[in-house]
C-alpha cells in the first residue's frame, strides 16, 4: 500500500507516518517544504516541494498513483480545490483532516457524534474547515471523488504540554508559571468537560481508516475516550510537575475581550472551542476500526510530554508578554473584587 502525506511532520501526522512505516509496512511519501527533516522516519520518502506549485508537484510525483492521499495542512477551500485538481484519478482515497471545532458551538447536546450540526460563528478557522468539507462532499456526491473526512479534537504529543489558555509561544510559559508557584489562568470555572488524545492513539484510528472501503464518503471523529474537566487537566499537569496548582478562574468572555486585541484569539479558541463541554461518541469509528482504543491516559501522556519538554531546552520558549498579561488580568480582577 502506498500513501502520500501533504505535510506529514506535524503533531498528528508524525505518529501516523511512524506507525505506517514501522508497524504496518506501507510505502509512505511525504510532500512538504523539508523544514523538519528530523521528523521523517527512516523508510519514508521525502518529496521536497511547495504543494502550491502544482506544476512542480506533478513533475516530482510523475505518474505515481496512490492508495491514499492524506491532507494535513489544508486550512482553506482553495487548498482542497488544488488537491482535487492534482489528485483526481490519482488516488483511491483522499483523507482530509478537518476539526472537531467545526461542530456547532454550543451544540444542542454535549455528546458529539458525526451527525452533530457543523456551525461555528466564533472561529474563522472552523468555518474554513466546514467550507472544505462541503466542497469535498459535493465532489464525492457528484463525481465519486473518494473522500474520507477526519475530525480530530485536542491531540498532543511529547513536544508540548496541552493547555487551555496560553500565549503565542505555546504552553511552556504556563508550565513555567506553575514551576515558579504563580497562579495560572483556567477559562470559566474549570468544570467544563474536555478530551485530550495522545497522537499515538490517534494514529490507530487514522491508519484503520486508510484503505478502508467503509470509510469512503464518510466523516469520522477520532478522539480518546477519557473525559476530564479543565480543573482535572491542570491538576494532573501540576501533579506531574510535582507542584501545587494555583488555579485562577476567569470567564472566557473576559479573556476574549482583553486577549483578542493582543492577538490571542480567545473568542475562537475558547468560546468557539475549549470553553464548551464536549464528550465524543466514537462508536462509528470503532465499527470501522475495531482496534481503536485509548492506550495512553492523560496522566501518562502528560508525563511523557513534561519529561520531554524539560529535557529539550529548545522547546522551552519563554513568553514574557503573555506572562505579564496574566499578572495584569489577575491583578485587575483582584482589584475589582476589593472595590465591591
Amino acid at each position: 500500500m502506498k500513501a502520500l502525506f501533504i505535510g506529514g511532520t506535524g503533531t498528528i501526522s508524525t505518529a501516523i507516518v511512524k506507525r505506517l512505516v514501522n508497524e504496518l509496512g506501507w510505502e509512505v511519501w511525504l510532500l512538504n517544504r523539508g523544514n523538519r527533516p528530523e521528523a521523517v522516519p527512516a523508510g519514508a520518502k521525502s518529496v521536497v516541494c511547495d504543494i502550491n506549485d502544482e506544476a512542480a508537484v506533478l513533475e516530482k510525483l510523475g505518474d505515481t498513483v496512490f492508495d491514499c492521499v492524506c491532507e494535513f495542512i489544508g486550512f482553506t477551500r482553495d487548498r482542497v480545490e488544488r488537491d482535487y485538481r492534482l489528485f483526481k484519478g490519482r488516488t483511491r482515497q483522499y483523507l482530509y483532516i478537518s476539526s472537531a471545532s467545526a461542530y456547532h458551538k454550543p451544540a444542542a447536546s454535549y455528546v458529539i457524534t458525526e451527525g452533530t450540526t457543523l456551525a461555528n460563528p466564533y472561529w474563522e478557522y472552523s468555518r474554513n474547515k466546514i467550507a472544505c468539507e462541503e466542497f469535498l462532499m459535493a465532489k464525492y456526491r457528484e463525481e465519486g471523488f473518494p473522500i474520507t473526512i477526519v475530525r480530530p479534537s485536542h491531540t498532543y504529543d511529547e513536544r508540548s504540554v496541552p493547555m487551555g489558555v496560553h500565549g503565542k509561544n505555546g504552553s511552556w510559559q504556563v508550565v513555567k508559571r506553575m514551576l515558579e508557584g504563580k497562579p495560572v489562568i483556567i477559562q470559566g470555572d474549570g468544570t467544563s468537560l474536555w478530551t485530550m488524545t495522545f497522537n499515538s492513539d490517534f494514529a490507530i484510528g487514522f491508519t484503520g481508516l486508510m484503505g478502508n472501503r467503509h470509510a469512503i464518503g464518510e466523516a469520522f471523529q477520532i478522539t480518546g475516550d477519557e473525559t476530564l474537566t479543565w480543573n482535572q487537566i491542570y491538576a494532573t499537569i501540576a501533579d506531574a510537575l510535582g507542584v501545587e496548582l494555583k488555579a485562577y478562574h476567569v470567564s472566557s468572555e473576559f479573556l476574549a475581550a482583553v486577549g483578542d486585541p493582543l492577538g490571542y484569539d480567545y473568542t475562537g479558541s475558547l468560546i468557539g472551542d475549549k470553553a464548551v463541554s464536549v464528550v465524543f461518541d466514537n462508536r462509528k469509528l470503532k465499527r470501522a476500526v475495531p482496534d481503536m482504543r485509548t492506550n495512553v491516559r492523560f496522566d501518562q501522556g502528560v508525563r511523557i510530554a513534561i519529561d520531554y519538554v524539560l529535557s529539550h531546552p529548545e522547546l522551552q520558549k519563554d513568553d514574557p508578554e503573555f506572562d505579564a498579561w496574566c499578572d495584569r488580568v489577575i491583578a485587575a480582577l483582584e482589584a475589582a473584587k476589593a472595590k465591591i
